[in-house]
This record gives structure tokens, C-alpha cells and sequence, in this order.
């Protein structure tokens, strides 16, 4: 039995997901809970971006309890101001709508035609709650993700400049909000390029371990027919791919670096070997319908909300003691569909034995 818990610290890479961010706010009220976890940089797109900002924000203000209440404070506010005029005209916010009438009306014009002034609702409520001055001067690296219009690109935005412009255009949907400028560029969602970006925090944080918090499912069994089924099954693909994708870009980095002329030295060594961890919603969110991302339900934020603090704490329990010293999900099996993989890893990693990864066992077995 262990009298003793070691400091660790970890980057958070924070996925979007509307309402179902408020599991993210749980997962994030149980770390900052325990004094022997501490922080690097935060990844996040869209939801994720609000949630790393407040938590950014309140940190700065007040430290750990600073930053519980920050969080608090603006899933309060999203719920409050879940009222239909609020709500119609803006991605985040109009996410959690209650009323189905506004999605048949986005469904069918453009947001410059039944938003022509482009008021957007939550300019006003991150401005009113996030004290941007103290983020841009505070402890908390960000990264930012949002899309460039133009090309579909992901343009990271970090601390010392981040802004109210730089969270709405990480949560600006096409469909629903104006495309959001900045220095002459104009941005849509994040989560077309990077939810979270995987990849780059891993090669400039000084922190070698990463927490992914993923909201989204990868499968859903069951063809949708449906209009709405339909529409939530392609968000869902459209806004997962890009995680997919940093993933085989970090197994391909690393099945190189076995190789004979290995990847061993320069900026992609430290990929190679940057360590990632997973909490997975998906045993809270696979059975929610779609239509649960568009309800400002606190019933709903505060299911996921201890959901997230259970699953935060389980993790801890489980695997505080491999960061620094292993990985503890294994990205292949998990995200890249090698199931029996995943499975010898959770086997391993229960039994506090050294991890094989996939790659390794068929070259092995190539030499016996």
C-alpha cells in the first residue's frame, strides 16, 4: 500500500462536443481537486477551447479553487442564457437549444441571411466571465485550434495572444454564425482541422505526457436514416477524422523510429516517445441522442459533470503512477482499431508490466 503520491504533470488535449463539454468540466473540477497533479499546455477545439480558457483564466485569478469556479461560472452561464434569443444566432450556445425550429431554419439559409448583423451572444458572455489580460499573462500554455476558411488549415492560437475572437472562431459553426475574422483572416470551427491538435503539443511542450479527454464516440452501430440521425452521424465523422488523423500521424512517427534508420534524434524523436493517456466519455455519451448537445439541461450538465469527475478519478486511481514512466492507452488499439492490442495493453498496464506495443510483437514474432 502506497503512503505516498508523487507530483505528476500532464498537457490536456480537450476535445469538442457542445453540451457534452460539461463531462470535460468534471474531468477538469477532479484534477484541479488534487494538489499533486499539475499542468502544462491545454489542446482544445471549440467546447474544449471554452472550457481551456476558463480554466486558464481562473487559474491565473485564483489557483486551483480559482479555476473550479471559473469553470462553474461559465457552464452557469451557458445554462442562463440558454433562452431562445440567445440562443438562435449563435454555434455554442445555439447548440444547447431546446427548441428543434431553429435547426429546420439553419437547415435551410445562411446565417448572413437570418443573422445579417451577426450578433453573437457568446462574445458577450466570454467577456463578461474571462479576464483575457490575465490569460494572456498567466501560468496556463493554450492551443487554440480553429479553421482557416481558405484552405481548411488549422491555425493554433496560443497564450500570449489569445482572445475572445480566437475562442469564437474555435467555436464557430458555418451553418449557424458568421465566419469569425482576425488580421484579415476569417475562421470556422476547429474541429474541421484539429479536436484537439495531438501533434503539436507533444512536439513543443515540455511536458511529456498528454491526457486526451474524448467526447465524441469513433463507431456507432445502427444506419441512420433520419434527417437529424443523418446530419449527427456526419458531425460526428467530420469532426472525429481530424483526431483520427493526428493519431496515424504519431504511429507512422513512431513505427519509423524502430525502424533500422529510425526517427531517434530532432523535433520528431520527442513525438516518438511523448507519452498519451486517455478518460473516454463514451460509456456516458454513446447513448445520448444527438439532439442531448443541442439542451441547455443543468440535469444534463451536471449527469456529465459527475461523470467526468468519476471517470477523472478512476484514471487517477488507475494510472497515476505510470505518468512520467509509460504510456497507458494505446492509440493504435484504441483509435486505429486493433481491439486484441488494446486489450493486451489494459493487461499489461494492470499488471504493471512492460508495455509491447503492436509494432514490436510482429517483428518479434518476424525473428522467432
Amino acid at each position: 500500500m502506497r503512503l505516498f503520491k508523487r507530483k505528476i504533470k500532464l498537457n490536456l488535449a480537450l476535445q469538442g462536443g457542445g453540451a457534452h463539454g460539461a463531462f470535460t468540466w468534471g474531468v477538469l473540477d477532479r484534477l484541479l481537486e488534487d494538489e499533486m497533479v499539475d499542468f502544462g499546455c491545454l489542446s482544445a477545439t471549440s467546447a474544449g477551447a471554452v472550457n481551456a480558457v476558463a480554466f486558464a483564466a481562473g487559474f491565473a485569478e485564483g489557483g486551483r479553487d480559482g479555476a473550479r469556479s471559473k469553470l462553474r461560472e461559465v457552464w452557469e452561464a451557458v445554462h442562463k442564457a440558454g433562452v431562445p434569443d440567445l440562443l438562435r444566432l449563435n454555434p455554442f450556445l445555439y447548440s444547447f437549444s431546446r427548441s428543434p425550429a431553429v435547426a429546420q431554419v439553419a437547415s435551410l439559409f445562411s446565417p448572413y441571411d437570418f443573422n445579417p448583423l451577426g450578433f453573437d451572444p457568446l462574445r458577450r458572455l466570454l467577456t463578461e466571465t474571462i479576464d483575457f489580460d490575465r490569460v494572456r499573462s498567466g501560468p496556463i500554455e493554450l492551443l487554440i485550434a480553429a479553421t482557416e476558411v481558405d484552405t481548411g488549415r488549422a491555425r493554433l492560437f496560443r497564450r500570449k495572444g489569445m482572445s475572445v475572437e480566437a475562442i469564437l472562431a474555435s467555436a464557430c459553426l458555418p451553418t449557424l454564425h458568421h465566419a469569425v475574422e482576425i488580421d484579415g483572416v476569417a475562421y470556422w470551427d476547429g474541429g474541421f482541422s484539429a479536436n484537439p491538435d495531438l501533434v503539436t503539443v507533444a512536439l513543443e511542450s515540455p511536458v511529456r505526457d498528454t491526457l486526451i479527454v474524448k467526447l465524441a464516440p469513433l463507431a456507432k452501430t445502427g444506419l441512420p436514416t433520419g434527417a437529424r440521425e443523418i446530419a449527427g452521424h456526419v458531425n460526428r465523422l467530420t469532426f472525429n477524422a481530424p483526431l483520427l488523423r493526428d493519431v496515424e500521424i504519431i504511429e507512422t512517427v513512431r513505427a519509423t523510429s524502430r525502424g533500422l534508420f529510425g526517427v531517434r534524434r530532432g523535433p520528431l524523436s520527442a513525438l516518438a516517445r511523448h507519452r498519451f493517456h486517455l478518460i473516454d466519455a463514451g460509456r456516458h455519451t454513446a447513448s445520448l441522442s444527438a439532439e442531448s448537445k443541442m439542451k441547455p439541461d443543468w440535469g444534463l450538465f451536471t449527469y456529465l459533470h459527475g461523470a467526468g469527475r468519476i471517470e477523472a478519478h478512476k484514471w487517477l486511481d488507475l494510472h497515476r503512477r505510470h505518468v512520467g514512466r509509460r504510456e497507458t492507452v494505446d492509440l493504435h488499439a484504441r483509435f486505429l482499431g486493433n481491439a486484441a492490442g488494446h486489450a493486451d495493453l489494459e493487461s499489461a498496464v494492470a499488471n504493471d508490466e512492460p508495455r509491447e506495443p503492436p509494432a514490436a510483437k510482429v517483428a518479434n514474432a518476424s525473428r522467432r
